[in-house]
């Protein structure tokens, strides 16, 4: 399992050290653009419109727009240096709480939590610690220069941290248009709606749930590779050359210059004749 992260989890003055393995993986199939005439891959470039040009990697540089075209540069250097005055608060457990205080809506990514070098007892004290008091706790952590809050809990045998959003990254309920003010409903259909969650109500179990489109759009990748619909992307390859470009201005150089040899060739004429 490929680490994403090294650093360490810090509570009072218990410090462990850690590695951060990413818990979930997405399974959607990712289907590439082919150009339908010769389904070559389409490849995407960065283009400044303005320059007209194709931009460089070390060419580009991070802003903020503030306003509408208008922005604040920030250099690398500025980034590197509040990365670095942030890492050392980024890994210390800030408070627990109960699990149940904390709304499904702030949960982001998960990540398993594995013990460093050394740190084998402070690990399996915070996971017993945790899991006999029934807490988790909370901490802030800097993961891709991004600083993050998460919380650290119990997950089998494995301690598990999972990034939640910050307060002001949830946006507010009242910002959802054409919620009902008032939940005024028939008492005899609330009744019957409560029949039937009571029939469909059975313990949570993961196995019983499956991605059904990814499973069917496999099922017809599969078919068409053993049968005769695939194709193979055009390996002729453009010459690198501006031979268009520069046939179009031979001839519009040729055109240019021939009013003026005709007058030449006029002037050459007369000079003659009065000789």
């Amino acid at each position: 399992m490929h680490t994403v992260w090294k650093g360490s989890i810090s509570f009072g003055l218990v410090s462990i050290p850690v590695k951060l393995h990413t818990a979930t993986e997405n399974k959607d199939i990712k289907l590439r653009q082919l150009h339908k005439k010769c389904h070559t891959p389409i490849s995407y470039q960065k283009h400044c419109p303005n320059c007209e040009e194709e931009v460089k990697a070390e060419d580009i540089v991070k802003a903020y727009e503030y306003s509408k075209d208008k922005f604040v540069v920030l250099d690398k250097e500025e980034l590197d240096q509040l990365k670095k005055e942030n890492e050392d608060k980024a890994v210390e457990i800030l408070d627990f709480v109960k699990l149940e205080e904390i709304d499904p809506i702030y949960f982001e990514r998960s990540y398993f939590l594995a013990p460093g070098e050394g740190g084998n007892k402070a690990y399996s004290l915070l996971h017993q610690a945790l899991e006999q008091s029934g807490k988790i706790g909370v901490a802030k952590i800097i993961i891709r220069s991004k600083e993050q809050l998460a919380i650290v809990r119990v997950y089998q045998k494995c301690l598990l941290m999972e990034t939640i959003h910050f307060p002001d990254e949830v946006r507010s309920v009242e910002d959802v248009p054409s919620i009902p003010a008032e939940h005024q409903v028939d008492s005899k259909q609330l009744k019957t709606a409560l029949m039937l969650i009571d029939q469909l109500t059975t313990s949570f179990d993961p196995a019983a749930y499956h991605d059904e489109y990814r499973e069917d759009l496999l099922s017809l990748i599969e078919k068409k590779k053993t049968g005769d619909t695939t194709v193979t992307a055009s390996s002729k390859k453009p010459a690198a050359t501006n031979v268009t470009d520069l046939t179009a201005a031979l001839q519009e150089s040729l055109e240019r210059t021939k009013p003026k040899r005709k007058a030449a060739v006029k002037r050459k004429s007369t000079t003659r004749k009065k000789a």
